[in-house]
């Protein structure tokens, strides 16, 4: 079957067969509908983070359960399913304290080294990226990656979910826990940004300030909930949200991954405010805040994957999507097909896009 293969950094994606296994015991194999082209894949292509080689990137995404392996209950072949790269053991400090998104114990999710590789070509394994491995006509993921949806959400739209608005939307509402009327600014305006914006809106944030050096990415900003926005391509941002707000904001929320932007949300915020970095800052790369800062009770949280209990989440945030409440169509700004997925990462390079979606006809 088809899929996008990653060959090592600074090279474009490949497209190639490759071989997908059967479901052993506790997992599912899933036919692949729709995935999200998110900026993590990314981060990886650039070299901004290692990983291994072959791999098959992607790992946003939304399909129907084609196979199960022995012991799984929780779906069944034809359910629609949203995947997730919080793949969770369950029996973990962190799962049993609550905190599956964080798990400590993955391997337990994980085929042994004397066991078949989900992904193989010509009798190679070839690495599965993140657990999921996206960008392939078949996913073969352990139970404990995948949340059964309803079936009247469409799955390019559900894909989103299983990524951008999930690390968006949850870093307001499960890390930052922001309250009404707090004031909001969120530095990134891409996909991640734009989830970050519409949880800040549900959320009931009486003031949300988008950043970003892109005119139409600041238009979109407002479009999906933003009240202000400031162009840091012609202002600095810190002083910028300060003439809005005053003393500045009490959340702030880093969307990008640079250095730069994590140092600007912190000296965003208010006295007693708090900064969120959800953004993936390469490895190795240092934030500098000046000590005195933290004297006035400001702090600075980091986010992993919206601190999500996906199974929990997912479901709320397609009630909010049914509703009206949150904007999915508004987010796709492009749609293509695997092939096209080199494209999709130059147009979220250029900045012209929120996301762009990948459909499979398999």
């Amino acid at each position: 079957m088809k899929a996008a293969v990653f060959r090592g950094p600074g090279q474009p994606l490949s497209i190639e067969d490759v071989e997908v296994d059967h479901p052993l015991d506790h997992e599912v194999r899933i036919k692949t509908v729709a995935s999200g082209v998110c900026h993590s894949d990314l981060h990886f292509v650039d070299g901004l983070y290692p990983y291994p080689a072959p791999a098959v990137l992607g790992h946003e995404a939304a399909g129907i359960v084609e196979e199960v392996g022995k012991q799984v209950t929780y779906v069944k072949p034809g359910d629609h399913v949203i995947s997730c790269l919080s793949v969770f053991c369950g029996f973990c400090d962190q799962c049993m304290s609550g905190h599956p998104n964080r798990c400590s114990n993955k391997q337990a999710t994980q085929r042994k080294p004397n066991e078949k590789p989900r992904i193989s070509q010509k009798g190679n394994p070839v690495f599965q990226f993140l657990d999921i491995s996206s960008y392939c006509e078949r996913m073969l993921l352990h139970e404990n990656a995948v949340v059964k949806i309803r079936e009247d959400i469409p799955l390019d739209r559900a894909a989103l979910i299983g990524c951008g608005v999930t690390t968006g939307v949850g870093a307001v509402l499960n890390t930052a826990k922001i309250e009404p009327g707090s004031t909001v600014a969120v530095f990134g305006c891409g996909g991640v940004g734009i989830a970050a914006i519409q949880g800040a809106r549900i959320a009931g944030a009486r003031k949300i300030i988008a950043v970003d050096m892109f005119e139409n990415k600041l238009a979109m900003a407002k479009r999906f909930g933003a009240t202000d926005t400031v162009d840091a391509s012609s202002t600095d941002p810190v002083e910028g949200i300060k003439a809005l707000t005053g003393a500045g904001v009490d959340y702030a929320f880093e969307a990008i991954g640079l250095k730069k932007a994590a140092e600007q949300a912190f000296n965003a915020v208010k006295p007693g405010g708090t900064a969120t970095v959800i953004g993936m800052i390469p490895v190795g790369q240092k934030v500098e805040l000046d000590g005195f800062m933290f004297l006035s009770e400001r702090k600075l949280q980091g986010s992993n994957m919206g601190s999500n209990r996906f199974r929990i989440d997912m479901p709320r945030y397609i009630d909010f999507y049914l509703q009206g409440r949150l904007k999915l169509d508004e987010m796709i700004s492009k749609r293509g097909k695997l092939e096209d997925v080199n494209e999709a990462f130059r147009a979220m390079k250029a900045g012209e896009v929120a996301r762009t979606v990948l459909t499979f006809d398999n």
